[in-house]
């Protein structure tokens, strides 16, 4: 049966081309495969809707088939016996008061983490060293999902000490900002961890409607980046900036970060994910963060 490269990108395309598919000729053969081109492509917003290519002999080459979405992709790619929401927020802090920032921080947010009354954990607090400056990075976790988020949000409403706590915190911010996420089903559940570490959160800004594409190459990649533990958890927003995945790590330090990853090239299959993963991303951003003192990520 012939295959087909369907919804690929421009960038795909040629690299394949550069790669040998399209022969000295133009339309020939590679590795004993008939390449011929099928019905003219459709260009919509840089991308290639319809089939652009037939092959003989192979029902796929370098991408996979993308096939038409039949659930939304939170459905598909989250853990749905969990039923755990995460919220990220980003704190940017005026640098004068970064530490009376903290101090109010370490006095109030671990209560709430351990009050049995809130359906939410506190799963770790960062503050930014490289990337972002004088930012604060909190990560949430509401299991129950949205009912849960909702019912802690109401509660803290009547919590006088919460509530003086962001009207103190709110002289001492320039700009905040906040996404709600889920967690990626192959990924492990962020559990607290001895230190000390450095955590480095990767931001990625995917283009709309590969998602799901990100999810498959990630969940066979996680099996090669989990060999050290250095794997802490990965996210996708479902409010806020949509279309972006968070990716949270743990070192020792820069110089082991720096040898995990170079160490992951040399792994079979980790090139692939890259290559083919690269042309998904409309933006990615990298913080290395240090824990505060009441984070249960150290």
């Amino acid at each position: 049966m012939a295959g087909y490269i369907q919804y690929c990108s421009p960038f795909l395309l040629q690299k394949s081309v550069n790669k040998g598919m399209m022969g000295r000729g133009g339309v020939g053969g590679w590795g004993g495969l008939t390449l011929r081109q099928e019905s003219h492509p459709q260009l919509k917003g840089g991308i290639l809707m319809k089939p652009c290519w037939s092959l003989s002999g192979f029902k796929s080459l370098f991408i996979r088939k993308v096939d038409p979405r039949k659930d939304a992709h939170s459905n598909v790619l989250s853990k749905k016996e969990e039923q755990n929401l995460y919220k990220i927020q980003f704190h940017n802090v005026k640098p004068e008061c970064l530490d009376a920032y903290n101090e109010l921080c370490e006095a109030v947010l671990p209560s709430i983490h351990a009050n049995p009354e809130y359906p939410s954990e506190l799963v770790g607090t960062w503050n930014t060293w490289y990337g972002e400056q004088d930012q604060a990075v909190h990560l949430w976790r509401y299991r129950g999902g949205y009912p849960a988020l909702t019912e802690v949000m109401n509660k803290l409403k009547q919590n006088k000490e919460f509530m003086e706590y962001r009207k103190e915190r709110g002289k001492m911010l320039l700009s905040r900002r906040n996404q709600l996420l889920l967690e990626f089903s192959f990924w492990n559940e962020p559990v607290p961890r001895p230190g000390p570490n450095i955590y480095e959160l990767r931001s990625y800004q995917l283009r709309p409607g590969t998602m799901i594409e990100w999810g498959n190459y990630w969940a066979r990649a996680i099996e090669i980046r989990q060999k050290n533990q250095e794997a802490v958890g990965g996210f996708f927003s479902q409010i806020g900036s949509l279309y972006t995945v968070h990716h949270l790590w743990a070192y020792k330090d820069l110089q082991s970060r720096d040898e995990t990853r170079n160490a992951a090239w040399q792994q079979e299959g980790w090139d692939e994910v890259v290559y083919y993963t690269v042309p998904l991303i409309q933006h990615m951003e990298s913080r290395i963060m240090i824990p505060m003192k009441s984070s249960p990520l150290k």
